[in-house]
């Protein structure tokens, strides 16, 4: 058992460990706390728990450095912007090459037909274009989805995150749906236009469906987000299936769980979906995303571009699909996100999961581990959720701070906003073992 007192006393005594080994970071946070915005460039540099932030160095594969020297085996790899390893060589080497022959400058490169060629082999769907991240792909998606049926409502699901995307940011709470309260500004009812349901309800979203109203489902094959929670099995060919009978089309936004398998969890366990978003990891951390969509979604596009007005869209931005996103696209597609990679991280990750899952039962602790492709996550709670409003609740804020604030304090790095991990091409049978001695460490403090 943990108790309120022990997770505190942790709290504590870890905070002022944090504090006296990284002056270096307290003095940067000194400094810029007179002109950023809450002391950070951006305000999730807030989210790891530390008493200040901790500034980074430079990181190499599945390792980190701070300014104060300290090394990390890092599994949260920049929550997948760095899934397959920091600064991967291919991707290096093309950032150099690039950086030298122009940037951005509005016209296709001799890497454009390798990179659509290789998404097209991989993920099976013969048409893509180029964002900037996977929040503006996730716009486009809405939009066309919206313009080639004719409807205006999309259907999310509970405990969902597809970005910085407004029409996203409804929840149910007690079976009632409402708007995120976390989101800032918003001046119109998401509502009217956005319906929301719990994940592996499949009642819920042939109600959901039925008026014929929806123009996408949009989501995330496993939810990621809110905890993990996977799908029952034949979930996602029912929700296939209900799609194709009411004229909906069905989006997957696979920008986390591409860590599934060598295309992502599409290829490695089906249905093939209408349209496919994928971004961070996919041009080595550079920011770049793509989506994708079949044959027939292609003609109604050209279809209604062809009945409106030329000009701009609302679609994409001057810097998508510039030459240094295609340079790092290809490296990273070609020469990093093999299935030679894969083969080492599925093994090892199902190797933490079981690690992980041994310290965890010493402990006579109930929580579950949830691993799926080379994507770990351990729960404080009793059981695995099997929808949104359940991974919400099993959610434990101050014992998941103590535990990753422990961590950190020991070199580990972990996801701050859960408890995330992925291991990547670069990281070790040693990482792995350090990470599970370091939790077997932290929980044995907690329940002494």
């Amino acid at each position: 058992m943990i108790t309120t007192g022990a997770i505190q006393t942790m709290l504590d005594d870890e905070r002022a460990r944090f504090c006296e080994a990284n002056p270096g970071s307290q003095a940067l946070a000194r400094r810029t706390a007179a002109h950023w915005h809450r002391g950070v460039p951006f305000h999730w540099m807030l989210d790891w728990g530390t008493p200040f932030p901790l500034f980074a160095d430079r990181a190499q594969g599945a390792e980190l450095w701070d300014v104060d020297g300290h090394r990390y085996d890092d599994f949260c790899l920049g929550d997948t912007g760095s899934m397959f390893g920091h600064s991967p060589a291919p991707v290096a080497k093309a950032i150099a090459r690039q950086a030298s022959r122009g940037l951005t400058y509005m016209l296709a490169t001799e890497d454009a037909p390798v990179v659509a060629d290789e998404l097209a082999r991989r993920f099976d769907l013969p048409f893509w274009q180029v964002t900037s991240t996977a929040s503006e792909a996730n716009r486009a998606v809405i939009r066309w989805c919206r313009g080639i049926t004719g409807r205006e409502k999309i259907l999310v699901f509970n405990g969902c995150y597809h970005g910085a995307v407004d029409d996203v940011f409804v929840d149910l709470k007690d079976g009632v749906p409402e708007l995120r309260r976390s989101l800032v500004g918003q001046v119109y009812d998401m509502r009217c236009h956005t319906r929301v349901i719990e994940f592996n309800d499949l009642d819920a979203l042939e109600a959901a469906l039925a008026p014929g109203d929806v123009a996408a489902v949009l989501m995330e094959p496993a939810l990621t987000n809110v905890g993990m929670v996977l799908p029952d099995p034949g979930y996602l060919e029912a929700v296939r299936e209900m799609a194709t009978h009411h004229g909906t089309l069905l989006v997957f936004d696979e920008t986390h769980t591409i860590s599934s398998g060598y295309g992502g969890h599409t290829a490695s366990f089906g249905p093939q979906p209408d349209l496919f978003v994928l971004g961070k990891p996919v041009a080595g951390g550079v920011p770049c995303a793509v989506y994708g969509f079949t044959s027939e979604v292609a003609e109604r596009m050209e279809r209604l571009r062809d009945q409106g007005e030329k000009g701009h869209s609302g679609i994409g931005t001057t810097l998508s699909a510039n030459a240094l996103a295609l340079a790092t696209m290809r490296a990273c597609l070609t020469e990093v996100m093999t299935r030679e990679a894969y083969d080492h991280m599925l093994p090892l990750a199902a190797l933490l999961a079981e690690e992980l899952r041994e310290v965890i039962r010493g402990h006579a602790l109930p929580w579950p581990v949830l691993h799926v492709g080379a994507r770990v996550e351990f729960l404080c709670a009793e059981a695995a959720p099997h929808n949104g409003s359940e991974a919400r609740a099993a959610m434990n804020g101050p014992l998941e701070h103590a535990i990753h604030l422990f961590l950190t304090n020991r070199g580990v790095l972990i996801a701050p906003f859960h408890n995330m991990m992925l291991v990547c091409p670069a990281t070790t049978d040693a990482q792995v073992g350090r990470l599970a001695s370091a939790l077997d460490q932290c929980l044995r403090t907690l329940t002494r």
